[in-house]
């Protein structure tokens, strides 16, 4: 594995899409508030961590590639945070400044050690400033051993196609973390990466293996997409490709958040698509980083070592 290593720290990734800062308040909850039925939060501790694509390219970055990440973010100061947040852990930052938009913020308040509440803040990006990132990402492109898109939803991607197609012409692996049902919008990739509760929502429900495989089969024709990776929670991963359907069990483990699991998923198969690995190779061990991510609070990563030691 130490070659393996070697290969990791030599590869470089790229990641595209929604980037936002998870910002958590810790407290104690010693009594009801006498305003409404609700628990008073005397917060006792702050902290801020890279969420949605930061989160991505920071569980890249934890196993070694250099990360370059294209985001879209406001001119305020959750985008100076973010923006020192990914100085300090080693990752590249190409930011779009947008004056109108709110930097994606996901607030949490924490009590008693569970979530009570999360508050978001965002908009939508301005078109012209996502077009004008086009020119950084085609810059970018020839350094990268892989892509990945990050698509939360919030309208960094509304390039994405054009995106997609500049990478493969490149002759770059493609990865997309998908939302919503629209998978035109990701025709052409590598490989996309939902969940079971997404997927049902693009194909519908299916009542057996043989059925899931299908339906999968005629989306993949449909999008000319390469290959589906599913993670299954507890029931672990499935891999649909040209060579079929493979699929591997959940790493034994107890489970404390799921949070960003799907997020180190998908960074770690990017980052041996990168350092030379296949899919199938790459698989197994994005398995194992997802089992490590969930024993974890919040945004967290796996690293090299808890991967391989």
């Amino acid at each position: 594995m130490s070659a393996l290593k070697g290969q990791l720290q030599q590869a470089r990734v790229l990641v595209v899409g929604d980037a936002m800062l998870d910002r958590y308040l810790f407290g104690e909850v010693e009594r009801i508030s006498p305003e409404a039925p609700v628990p008073v939060v005397r917060v006792t501790r702050e902290e801020d961590r890279l969420g949605g694509a930061a989160n991505v390219a920071l569980n890249v970055r934890a196993l070694g590639p250099v990360v370059r990440l294209i985001t879209v973010v406001g001119d305020d100061e959750p985008a100076r945070r973010l923006e020192r947040l990914l100085e300090e852990r080693g990752i590249e930052g190409r930011l779009g400044r947008d004056p109108q938009l709110y930097t994606s913020v996901k607030l949490r308040v924490i009590g008693r050690a569970q979530q009570l509440v999360r508050v978001d803040f965002e908009n939508r990006p301005d078109h012209e400033i996502l077009a004008g990132m086009l020119t950084d990402f085609e810059a970018s492109l020839a350094a990268c051993g892989a892509v990945i898109f990050s698509d939360y939803g919030k309208g960094g991607l509304t390039h994405i196609s054009d995106m997609i197609g500049r990478a493969r012409a490149a002759g770059k692996p493609v990865l997309v973390d998908p939302k919503g049902d629209d998978y035109t919008r990701y025709a052409g990739a590598t490989v996309v990466t939902p969940n079971r509760a997404e997927l049902a929502h693009v194909i519908g429900a299916w009542s057996s293996e043989q059925q899931l495989e299908e339906r999968v089969e005629n989306l993949r024709r449909a999008h000319r997409l390469d290959a589906l990776l599913l993670t299954r929670s507890e029931e672990g991963m499935s891999l649909f490709d040209a060579h079929g359907h493979v699929r591997i069990g959940a790493q034994a483990r107890e489970v404390f958040d799921v949070t960003g699991a799907g997020d180190t998923v998908i960074a770690t198969v990017a980052a041996m698509l990168a350092a030379g690995l296949t899919l199938r190779e790459a698989m197994p061990i994005a398995n194992r980083a997802g089992g490590i991510v969930v024993g974890k609070f919040g945004t967290a990563t796996a690293s090299y070592e808890e991967l391989f030691t």
